[in-house]
């Protein structure tokens, strides 16, 4: 008894279950596939290869979730928007698992957006998105359309109220700015929905960027928006009240260039729906999965993987717009390109 006592070093402890992760292969075809995870299959490896390194690291446990298994979970998740328990029920793991690969899915995709989500650089891709931009409406000089949409999120336990937007909901007020090709080239995910589009804007890099080095249409373009910002130099926005047939004429190519950001919003909430209804997580988690799904949106442009009953009309809701009219600061470019273009 006394040997026992001195070498069973497990005696009086409780043997803890071993815990196995199966991966479920339903053998869905490729559109049975897609369907559920708004990928292809081989989207789906290209991501789950890019993610790995981080989602595979060292543990202590005997099993361990594979990649695919937690980019499956995670893309499952942004796809429906459905609570973890019922995508643990349907793929076999526990809603734990699922919480976790979520966040982990979404870190690990969010450390990449500076890959995927990035500014024109070069005089070349400058030169390409203006020239692409202006074959819309023959609108002249554009390098981006931004706008802000309400993402709608559960109201959290600290500083609600500034959560709570115009339209009297809680949401996650975010900024993108897309190239002609739907593509978003910068993305802000993290002010209250209480804040105006203006406001994001100002304190936005981008912004303060363009604010302080902006050297003209012909060296950093310009940026399109609606009549929520203010116009200046670098921000040109619509006629509130048109005068004139040049004036009319610029607003309704304004209006056509311009449609590029509420289509990608569109896109992007019809290719995940959980941006569609409401993340119900904290407000920095809920940023990082908005973040997650506008890199997965890029990849999904990059690698040409469409869905074919994906409609690209933008939503009024949870989208909000701010009728709030910002006051033009300078109107002198918006005039030069009336006069010499339209």
């Amino acid at each position: 008894m006394a040997a026992r006592l001195l070498f069973d070093v497990n005696l009086g402890r409780r043997h803890k279950k071993t815990r196995v992760y199966r991966h479920f292969n339903h053998d869905f075809n490729d559109s049975e596939y897609k369907e559920r995870y708004r990928f292809s299959k081989e989207s789906v490896k290209f991501i789950t290869d890019l993610l790995e390194p981080e989602l595979c690291r060292p543990t202590l446990r005997s099993y361990s979730l594979s990649a695919l298994s937690q980019v499956e979970m995670a893309l499952r998740y942004y796809a429906t928007g459905d609570n973890m328990k019922t995508i643990g029920d349907t793929m076999g793991f526990h809603k734990s698992s699922v919480s976790r690969s979520i966040q982990d899915v979404s870190q690990a995709l969010t450390d990449l957006a500076s890959r995927f989500i990035k500014w024109p650089s070069t005089e070349g891709e400058k030169s390409n998105i203006k020239k692409g931009f202006y074959a819309i409406a023959k609108f002249p000089g554009v390098i981006g359309a931004i706008d802000g949409t309400h993402v709608r999120i559960m109201g959290p336990s600290e500083h609600e109220p500034v959560y709570v937007n115009r339209k009297g909901f809680h949401s996650i007020n975010t900024q993108a700015i897309c190239n002609h090709e739907g593509r978003f080239i910068n993305i802000v995910a993290k002010w209250p929905g209480s804040n105006h589009d203006s406001f994001i804007f100002r304190e936005s890099n981008i912004g303060t960027y363009f604010e302080a080095h902006h050297k003209g249409i012909d060296v950093d373009g310009l940026l399109i928006g609606d009549s929520g910002y203010a116009c200046s130099k670098y921000l040109v926005t619509p006629f509130l009240r048109p005068t004139t047939e040049s004036q009319m004429k610029y607003n309704d190519a304004h209006t056509h260039t311009r449609a590029v950001i509420e289509r990608s919003f569109g896109w992007l909430k019809r290719r995940f729906m959980v941006l569609h209804g409401e993340i119900r997580c904290k407000p920095d988690r809920d940023a990082k999965i908005i973040v997650a799904c506008a890199v997965l949106h890029n990849i999904a442009l990059e690698r040409k993987d469409c869905m074919d009953d994906l409609e690209c009309e933008h939503s009024d809701e949870p989208h909000v717009s701010d009728n709030i009219v910002v006051e033009p600061r300078n109107n002198n470019v918006r005039q030069f390109i009336v006069q010499n273009y339209f």
